[in-house]
């Protein structure tokens, strides 16, 4: 489990692909700050998706994307110099200052306006149809593994608007970010709980 707020821009080194007993995939090693916390077997929240470090160098580990998680994330337009939000899991004695992320990525949106201000970033980003009733003015979600508050919805167009403040920009590459460009989607979690337990209760008439 995450929490959202990013420890680290991490740069990709290198992507090679591989495959092993037929299965096809990604191996992708990344530049950061955080290797003296990170141990083989860890999970590590990279762009909001949540990978297992295979190996760990002085100031790199390694992660394997599947096709699979290709197929569902951002991750496959990364290129080699790529700035990447980087995450450790939480930890019962950590700060919950953002919301629960659990780096399962539900869909992929794109930028579609970027309003600079003059204290903030006026940020809008399309979200697939089927995950806009998760969301809702004031609430949680995750763009790219940064936990960030809901500030407009339009149903009509199946967007969020978002503020962002200095500081987000400073510590994450949403200020890297161009119209167009894609974008990881993870909604709030306790949603999907409460609609599964209202469609269970419903079965049960």
């Amino acid at each position: 489990m995450f929490t959202g707020l990013i420890e680290d821009l991490g740069e990709i080194r290198s992507l090679s692909e591989k495959s092993e007993n037929s299965d096809q995939y990604i191996e992708m090693e990344i530049v950061t700050t955080l290797t003296d916390s990170i141990e083989v077997g860890d999970s590590v929240s990279v762009n909001g998706v949540c990978l297992t470090a295979t190996k760990v160098g002085k100031q790199t580990f390694t992660a394997d994307v599947m096709v699979q998680t290709l197929k569902l994330t951002s991750l496959k337009n990364l290129e080699l110099g790529s700035s990447v939000n980087i995450e450790l899991a939480t930890t019962p004695t950590t700060r919950l200052g953002g919301h629960i992320v659990q780096g399962h990525v539900d869909g992929v949106g794109s930028v579609i306006e970027i309003e600079p201000g003059e204290k903030w970033v006026r940020f809008v980003v399309s979200i697939p149809d089927h995950l806009m009733k998760y969301l809702v003015a004031q609430g949680s979600i995750a763009l790219d593994g940064v936990s960030l508050t809901v500030g407009e919805l339009s149903d009509t167009q199946s967007s969020v608007t978002l503020w962002l403040i200095p500081k987000t920009l400073e510590k994450t590459n949403l200020s890297s970010k161009k119209v167009s460009d894609l974008i990881n989607i993870e909604v709030d979690i306790l949603a999907k709980y409460i609609e599964r337990m209202i469609e269970a209760k419903g079965d049960l008439r």
